[in-house]
């Protein structure tokens, strides 16, 4: 690992100075690159990332069609009403008229059937009476009442997709009105999860003995399937450089690595030790924020590895501020940053003037206001105030104090209408 400008702790580690999460972010998000890109059915597209810009080829609806079920009629014939008109022939949709109308003629004609040659209005079948042969219209109608013209909705080299759409339903509906199949999409990152303690237990062991679950593996499991990745999950590794080498030589197979535990000061904390043997480029570690200062980012292979804290809370405060964003340029998405909202405090809160503070929060709807209520107990460790948060409140770094009824921004945590700046 490269030697820091800033020096080495204790021990012969290398030292970064703790930045603004500003910077740290704008770090991280500058070493990533795309994956690569892959073909597939529009059946399979659901939630993927578009690596293309894609174009209309054809025009929607190819052809002038009613809007309702009716009677296609020449507007001048139904200008005075009642006006009685002959039947002269039934069109379903799917099929081609070889009539044209005349003068005191019309066409029965149901929804999204082609406009025969002639007509120029529809009018609605309530508006008619009916006999065998013939139709009496009650309602005058006026030329385009209830026709659907042809490239009204898209008409040939109109955008229909753009690159770093996520994509919906309605997307690739439109694919397929078009003729399109296939697809060009963002590949999924392949993203290792590795945890390491020797405390740590799987969720079906005994936690005896100063024995904890490594609740915070599924946790992330869960977080990068939410931000579409593929997890894969290697267990845990022991507090020994040999074994956190070895799983992270398996993990490199991946696109990106996630990691939990051991990038603090302690004597047993090895992820970035063991990261710089293996050839990796530190390029952060300590961010002013909490909870959540002690992450680690390096490249290695070409592979970004980040490495975060043990506490659950901080894990999934940094996966969110920071790995998920990336993982999200990584298949080239444009939208990557979680939405924010204004609200005020519901109580007053006080901090040191050095790090800028994340403060889970509920959020409800009074006088007109929304106001943001603390979860609870703000310790890192506290899992449950995150199951209770809605978004986090932030606190910016130099700010000591705010009153009760203070305005904050607010990081929406379970809304998916992505942004392409940060709010904060």
């Amino acid at each position: 690992m490269r030697e820091s400008e800033h020096g080495r702790e204790h021990g012969g580690r290398e030292q970064r100075a703790a930045v603004p999460l500003h910077a740290a972010r704008d770090i991280i998000l500058s070493s990533i690159r795309p994956l690569g890109t892959e073909r597939i059915g529009l059946g399979a597209a659901l939630g993927r990332v578009l690596a293309e810009d894609i174009k209309a080829e054809r025009s929607i609806p190819p052809l002038d069609n009613s809007a309702m079920d009716g009677y296609a009629v020449r507007s001048e014939d139904v200008q005075r009403v009642p006006a009685r008109l002959t039947i002269v022939e039934t069109l379903p949709a799917g099929v081609l008229s070889t009539h044209k109308l005349g003068p005191g003629e019309a066409a029965r004609i149901l929804t999204g059937a082609a406009i025969p040659d002639g007509a120029d209005a529809v009018v609605m079948q309530e508006h008619t009476e009916t006999e065998p042969g013939a139709v009496t219209i009650l309602k005058t109608a006026a030329r385009g009442d209830h026709i659907r013209r042809v490239g009204s909705d898209v008409r040939p080299d109109t955008p229909i997709g753009w690159l770093g759409n996520v994509l919906r339903p309605a997307q690739l509906g439109m694919f397929a009105a078009v003729g399109r199949t296939q697809i060009r999409v963002s590949l999924r990152p392949r993203v290792a999860i590795l945890a390491t303690g020797d405390e740590l237990v799987e969720p079906d062991r005994p936690v005896d003995g100063g024995r904890i679950v490594t609740s915070n593996s599924y946790g992330l499991y869960a977080a990068l399937q939410e931000a579409g990745a593929d997890p894969v999950y290697l267990g845990i590794a022991r507090d020994e450089p040999r074994a956190i080498a070895d799983a992270f030589r398996e993990a490199l197979r991946c696109d990106a690595v996630v990691s939990t535990g051991g990038v603090s000061v302690g004597d047993r904390d090895w992820i970035k030790q063991v990261l710089g043997e293996l050839g990796g480029e530190l390029k952060l570690w300590r961010v002013l924020m909490k909870p959540g200062a002690p992450l680690a980012f390096v490249m290695l292979n070409e592979r970004p590895v980040f490495g975060l804290p043990g506490n659950p809370v901080s894990t999934l405060v940094t996966f969110e501020q920071f790995v998920r964003p990336a993982l999200l340029r990584m298949t080239r998405q444009r939208a990557i940053f979680r939405p924010v909202e204004r609200a005020v405090l519901a109580e007053d809160y006080r901090k040191a003037a050095d790090r800028l503070h994340f403060v889970r929060v509920r959020l409800a709807e009074r006088d007109g206001r929304r106001i943001a209520f603390s979860t609870g107990d703000q310790g890192s460790g506290i899992l449950l105030s995150m199951v209770r948060a809605e978004g986090l409140a932030i606190v910016p770094l130099e700010t000591t104090y705010l009153p009760a009824g203070s305005e904050v921004t607010v990081q929406m945590l379970q809304r998916t209408d992505l942004r392409d700046v940060p709010g904060f």
